[in-house]
């Protein structure tokens, strides 16, 4: 992840309440239905992927298989 100031021009445009987030295209196929949300714990804080297309993840949580 990070900030773009306009979309690519294969992004695929969400608009968030106000907040625009472009996906490019090969990521939006993962993404399908995914909730992203951002949490602040005793641990850290930041975002946190719900992705109901992930079929095993590793031990840290970092990396998926889809």
């Amino acid at each position: 992840m990070q900030f773009e100031n306009g979309s690519g021009m294969m992004d695929k445009v969400f608009d968030m309440e106000g907040l625009k987030v472009y996906v490019d295209a090969t990521s939006v196929m993962y993404l399908d239905g995914c909730v992203v949300d951002y949490v602040e714990t005793l641990e850290g804080a930041g975002f946190k992927f719900e992705n109901p297309n992930v079929k095993s993840t590793c031990g840290c949580g970092s990396s998926f298989n889809v």
